[in-house]
């Protein structure tokens, strides 16, 4: 079934893990919940032999156990549980994670922008069946959330900061009082939350400004804060899991060899390096240098070389789309990517050769042709 979506969402991917996963749980299970809070972080950060099963569950999610532990007591409580970090950390991974472990269904989401209304997360009327019959509960179309609420599931808030303070007050309604009144119907008239409702949301830390939480929305929150990845073995893991999802996707075979994978790692760190030194934005890129965006960089270049290449990735390759990728302004960005080809990958390129001569000739390219 998976195979019949662009992509498919974690319960269905992983159906048969989790199917397998809840017949062997024994352990308590909070509410309605499918599996146990310990199952559940197995799910999410892989078994060890400590764990005792009888197969091997793979790790979805790299990051810090007391992160995932911390975000699984909190919906096993009564408080929603917020996820916030910079871009490209796995907040909506994770969240999407937890959902598909507790319920089986990650899908019941709304996006916070500017344009997100109370509606979105209450409900709206279907106009037609108004005018035809008037209001009634037949009429409404319940939002994601609501639809959470009377199922006694996860509901999810992505980009809780990006939408304004009346859609933000009418959440602390819903997280405190664990219900939502109709005043449009007579009868029927207020949606009551069942045992096992609670919401996932996340914020990008860089957002902070835009529409700041109020104190009592942050009071109705226990917090989780994703730190960036800066171990290079733990990035390593994230990139290389995420590429071979990508592989599998599209049915390609194709070698990503360590010592690219090594250079697309190096000059990440490089490259945050300069952004932390740097004494004005004019100086930064306008990437976040997030984990996701490196994922990004070698996906485009593994597909470049699929569809238009031998493939067979090469370093050129590689720092084409790392220029492409991340020259987001011009000539800022083109400025700060040449000062580092220059100044850092050319000295390293005569000093350890390898692959980074061509690395460096590949950059140097897409600068040229971008300028």
């Amino acid at each position: 079934m998976s195979d019949d979506m662009l992509r498919a969402p974690a319960e269905v991917k992983f159906a048969e893990e989790l199917d397998w996963l809840e017949s062997v749980d024994d352990r308590p299970k909070p509410f309605s919940w499918r599996l146990s809070p310990r199952m559940i972080r197995i799910f999410i950060l892989g078994s060890e032999p400590a764990d005792g099963l009888d197969r091997e569950i793979p790790q979805k999610w790299f990051g810090d156990r007391s992160f995932v532990e911390r975000s699984i007591v909190t919906l096993a409580s009564d408080r929603g549980l917020l996820l916030i970090g910079d871009p490209g950390t796995g907040k909506s991974w994770l969240a999407e994670l937890l959902s598909a472990a507790i319920c089986r269904n990650s899908t019941l989401v709304v996006q916070g922008t500017a344009g997100t209304t109370e509606d979105h997360i209450k409900y709206s009327w279907n106009v037609s069946m108004v005018i035809a019959k008037g209001q009634s509960r037949e009429s409404m179309i319940p939002s994601p959330i609501m639809t959470a609420m009377e199922n006694g599931v996860i509901g999810r808030f992505e980009e809780l900061t990006r939408s304004t303070s009346d859609v933000q007050d009418a959440l602390i309604s819903i997280l405190s009082e664990k219900y939502v009144s109709i005043p449009e119907l007579d009868d029927d008239n207020i949606v009551f939350a069942q045992p096992g409702f609670s919401i996932i949301a996340t914020a990008n830390s860089r957002d902070r400004g835009v529409n700041d939480l109020s104190s009592a929305l942050k009071r109705r929150f226990n917090f989780v804060r994703i730190p960036v990845v800066t171990n290079k073995k733990s990035e390593a893991e994230i990139v290389r899991f995420r590429t071979e999802e990508l592989l599998r996707r599209h049915h390609i075979e194709l070698d990503v060899p360590p010592t690219l994978l090594d250079i697309l790692l190096q000059s990440f760190a490089d490259l945050r390096s300069a952004a932390a030194s740097a004494t004005s934005d004019d100086d930064k890129l306008e990437s976040a240098l997030s984990t996701a965006e490196q994922i990004g960089v070698l996906e485009d270049a593994i597909l470049h070389s699929n569809f238009f290449g031998d493939r067979t990735l090469r370093a050129q390759t590689l720092a084409s789309s790392l220029v492409g990728s991340l020259a987001r302004r011009s000539p800022e960005d083109l400025a700060i990517l040449n000062k580092y080809l220059h100044g850092v990958v050319e000295p390293r390129s005569k000093k350890h050769g390898g692959e980074w001569p061509e690395f460096l000739e590949g950059g140097r390219e897409a600068i040229a042709t971008l300028s």
